[in-house]
């Protein structure tokens, strides 16, 4: 955090403190010329203003609310890039970056430099490591014969995958259904193993980056609807190949079964990751599509990627 914002972000909690304080003294004193207990001239619906004091035990607990409050900034992070008197952190910057080396870290727990999250980190590393590494020890084919490493799978998913693919994996639009058949890069375990680790970075630009003019696309998406063996107007559609054949095969293919090695998708079976009615694909058409999925080896590991690939297999593989 910059100098500035550290001390606007401190002056201003300070004085937002300091005027709790102020407004709680003034209205614990009579400053209004009128006796206590007497009216304040308001009344409503039969209901009279007396001139009533706050209650002593209820100011005292402000006070007592106030300096707590001021003893807890003092003492712990809070005042911009003030560190407190304890030098209490969440994270042990001084560890992380260091490539969080084991050799770091056990030096800096030999010394109890390790902050309360590193040290929970570094508890958990020590009982559930070892597992992990017997996991990873052990090829995916065998893997996803394991109930026990499924569940463990299960719950990785689901506080890391569940936000996007969903708690059920079925997806939502721009998300693919991690359920069925339909793979973008290939549902084989080599194949989501590689899409975890390293990340997908989906891109057709508008109109595929073709010379195709506005007035093609409802015939593309009717051609589109063909391959994918809906419903369709044999003329409009006939116009529509002639579009695709500018170029949109060099992704989808000639016969639009699409391009794992690309992540083009399969125009012929009836998944579409946008919506399949025609406004839909008229839409991806002339607009383009950017999906991108995070790389995921240097945030949870491979250890626990591979626990996570097996699990995501056995989801269309049951």
């Amino acid at each position: 955090m910059s100098n500035f914002w550290s001390i606007w972000i401190t002056v201003l909690t300070l004085i937002v403190i300091a005027g709790c304080f102020f407004i709680l003294r003034k209205m614990s004193k009579n400053n209004t010329g009128i006796k206590e207990g007497e009216s304040m001239g308001h009344s409503f619906d039969g209901i009279e203003e007396l001139n009533n004091p706050l209650p002593k035990w209820w100011a005292y607990m402000f006070y007592i609310t106030i300096v707590f409050g001021l003893i807890y900034l003092a003492m712990y992070p809070g005042l911009g890039n003030y560190k407190g008197l304890f030098g209490w952190t969440s994270s042990n910057q001084s560890v992380r970056s260091m490539e969080e080396s084991k050799a770091a870290v056990d030096a800096a727990k030999a010394e109890n430099r390790l902050s309360q999250y590193d040290r929970e980190v570094a508890h958990a590393d020590e009982k559930y490591g070892p597992i992990f590494a017997a996991y990873l020890a052990t090829p995916l084919e065998e893997l996803v014969k394991n109930e026990e490493a499924l569940k463990v799978g299960g719950r990785l998913f689901l506080q890391n995958c569940a936000q996007c693919h969903g708690s059920d994996a079925r997806g939502s639009k721009g998300f693919p259904n991690l359920t069925d058949k339909s793979w973008l890069y290939g549902g084989e375990l080599a194949d989501i193993k590689t899409t975890l680790m390293n990340g997908r970075n989906g891109m057709m630009p508008p109109k595929g980056g073709l010379p195709i003019e506005d007035s093609e696309l409802e015939g593309l998406a009717e051609y589109v609807v063909k391959l994918s063996g809906g419903e369709h107007d044999a003329a409009l559609a006939a116009q529509g190949q002639g579009s695709f054949m500018k170029g949109c095969f060099a992704c989808h293919g000639m016969d639009g079964t699409g391009n794992k090695f690309m992540g083009a998708p399969n125009l012929t079976d009836n998944d579409w990751l946008y919506g399949g009615s025609r406004g839909a694909i008229v839409e991806s058409i002339k607009y383009g599509r950017a999906g991108v999925m995070p790389a995921w080896k240097d945030i949870l590991g491979e250890e626990k990627v591979h626990v996570i690939t097996a699990y995501v297999y056995s989801l269309s593989n049951k």
